[in-house]
């Protein structure tokens, strides 16, 4: 059985029109966001047995923050080939894991993100900054990962179970 937890990269910061895209920090949101999200992770008690990010700054603090605050210790794999990929190129990196790690964090952006979702379990939904898609796979090998033994789990995000005032 493998698991795949698909996370979005918290809001970022457009205010510096110069600053290129790769580089781009989190905004005020996404600093507030992001703790928020993995204690909620952390009250599940889950911890990946690998981490792989999009090396771009706003993944990589987002990663690092899910890393944080539930105790994740051993190295971040940060992989070129997730910022701005397309859905063959994911599925490679899925495919091309270590079978010994059965639990993956995979922080990333869209579109590729929600390609992937849609792709393995047609989730037609919006993944959010900081949002968290859960998918199990009835299967031993991350070779074997499609949409044939992919198991929608759960989705978690920053404004869910939040009650609007009137």
């Amino acid at each position: 059985m493998k698991r795949l937890f698909i996370i979005r990269h918290a809001k970022s910061d457009w205010t510096n029109p110069d600053l290129d895209d790769f580089d781009r920090p989190l905004n005020e949101r996404g600093k507030k966001d992001l703790p928020f999200m993995a204690k909620r992770v952390a009250k599940r008690e889950i911890c990946p047995d690998l981490i792989i990010s999009s090396p771009a700054f706003r993944a990589r603090k987002t990663a690092k923050g899910f890393a944080k605050e539930i105790g994740y210790c051993k190295k971040i794999m940060y992989n070129e080939y997730l910022y701005e990929p397309s859905l063959r190129t994911i599925l490679d990196v899925l495919n091309f894991i270590d079978d010994q790690y059965d639990d993956i964090f995979l922080v990333g952006h869209n579109p590729g993100l929600n390609l992937l979702a849609f792709y393995l379990i047609d989730f037609n939904e919006n993944l959010p900054t900081c949002g968290i898609l859960e998918i199990k796979f009835k299967c031993d090998s991350w070779r074997e990962v499609c949409r044939k033994n992919a198991k929608f789990i759960s989705f978690d995000y920053p404004k869910k179970n939040i009650k609007k005032v009137p």
